[in-house]
């Protein structure tokens, strides 16, 4: 008789297990703020990739350089580096940032050095198999004026479960020529999380 109410037992705890472990899913707006863990999100990288692509946008080196040579500059997006205590896909704040700086219609954008490759080997390709008419010439690629690169940094302080993780986020707009770095930008987030 034992067993078989340990056996019952058992299985309700298994029964009333699983129905509390149930998944859900819904769908929410991209764009809705949602902070489940504190940790670096999407909403941080739309919103740093906002705010430092208006803070450059909007410094002298640009005008200076439509002044002088009468064109929009043309920057590259080179390595942000994630130095920060988690793992950041710096992929997705890049093309944030590119994205901004070229709805901003003020800005060129040209591919960085790995879809680059792929581009030349398409446009070699051409050569081979397009019509003459069709083919895309060598020779035409846009040069970058400006190279843009940076660090995600983080320091966590924890105490029990309290923590506080602060993210600094630094960028850097360099002159391809002359290596002079006309523009620098930082962003700070501080986040107070309770577990």
């Amino acid at each position: 008789m034992k067993r078989i109410n340990i056996g019952l037992l058992s299985l309700l705890i298994i029964v009333l297990f699983n129905a509390c472990a149930t998944k859900s899913v819904t769908r929410i707006d991209p764009e809705k703020q949602v902070d489940l863990s504190g940790r670096w999100n999407d909403v941080d990288s739309r919103k740093v990739a906002e705010e430092m692509t208006g803070d450059c946008l909007n410094r002298a080196w640009r005008n200076n350089f439509q002044n002088k040579f009468n064109k929009k500059p043309t920057i590259i997006l080179g390595d942000i580096v994630n130095k920060s205590h988690e793992h950041i896909e710096a992929s997705t704040f890049i093309k944030d940032m590119e994205k901004e700086f070229i709805n901003s219609g003020s800005i060129r954008i040209v591919q960085n050095d790995q879809f680059r490759e792929k581009m030349r080997m398409e446009r070699a390709d051409q050569q081979k198999f397009s019509s003459l008419d069709t083919q895309k010439k060598w020779g035409k690629e846009l040069g970058a004026d400006y190279m843009m690169f940076g660090t995600i940094n983080s320091i966590v302080d924890q105490e029990g479960k309290r923590k506080v993780i602060f993210y600094q986020i630094n960028l850097e707009l360099a002159d391809l020529e002359s290596n002079e770095i006309v523009w620098i930008g930082d962003k700070k987030i501080k986040k107070y999380v309770v577990n």
